[in-house]
């Protein structure tokens, strides 16, 4: 430039610019802070691009998705494979003489097992004689139960008929006004007979095997009880094996006389 200010000519080629110098620097504060942020946003995006820049175009996200595709098959074959072979289970005809239930057991093992007590003495229900058993529950406060045992003791035979007094019930006094024996009164102190019995509300007659194999149960609706049925349901064809492991035989022996 010249001395006046005017352009002069320039030999080096360039366009001709024109330079403003300022009185006071503090006039050029803006334009710093206008270039140190940009700097700062250049910093920013060389670091956005170190780090996301594997997961870009050629980067990590082609083989993720192919990872996860794969994964995805290999997931659908599994489950497709195992509910085949499932189904395949299922269908399978049972072996002769197996059942859906084989293992489980039986319907009365949970009440046979318990342990009652007649006249303080301990006595399990599985130990008591007698193929067939008829257990009259008896809640507390039963209303007309004298009646309704008298029938119980009229349609049990040849089965076996016991008392059982739930929840506190004392039954000792009415085994003697039903003709039954005092060890006929069974009474749950300790609670073990399984909820569904022990927490009646109604005299119950509960039939069942010995064997615990086979249960009826039976409550008066307000026309009486009629088990009959369900006894010779559940009994033998022979009485001969009703009769408690007494060693006599159920037949009354034939009487002879010696020849004179």
């Amino acid at each position: 430039m010249n001395a006046g200010g005017d352009p002069g000519r320039d030999d080096s080629g360039l366009p001709p610019v024109d330079i403003e110098v300022p009185d006071d620097a503090r006039e050029l504060a803006r334009d710093v802070q206008a270039y140190h942020r940009e700097l700062r946003a250049r910093r920013r995006r060389h670091l956005a691009k170190r780090f996301y820049g594997p997961l870009t175009r050629d980067g990590m996200v082609l083989p993720l998705l192919a990872g996860c595709l794969a994964l995805t098959l290999l997931a659908a074959t599994l489950l497709t494979v195992f509910t085949a072979r499932q189904a395949a289970i299922s269908l399978r005809p049972r072996q002769p003489g197996t059942s859906p239930a084989a293992g489980t057991s039986p319907p009365g093992a949970a009440l046979l097992s318990a342990i009652l007590f007649a006249a303080d003495q301990p006595v399990p229900l599985d130990s008591l004689p007698g193929t067939v058993l008829v257990l009259a529950l008896v809640p507390p406060r039963c209303r007309d139960c004298l009646r309704d045992l008298r029938q119980l003791t009229v349609q049990a035979p040849p089965a076996e008929l016991y008392l059982v007094g739930v929840r506190g019930a004392q039954v000792s006094g009415l085994a003697p006004l039903v003709g039954l024996g005092a060890t006929r009164a069974l009474d749950d102190r300790n609670n073990e007979l399984p909820p569904n019995y022990r927490e009646v509300t109604t005299l119950t007659a509960v039939v069942v095997k010995h064997d615990g194999s086979m249960v009826r149960v039976s409550q008066d609706q307000g026309h009486g009880f009629k088990i009959s049925d369900d006894v010779r349901a559940l009994s033998p064809a022979s009485t001969e094996s009703l009769v408690p492991a007494t060693g006599k035989s159920a037949s009354p022996a034939a009487s002879s006389s010696p020849a004179g």
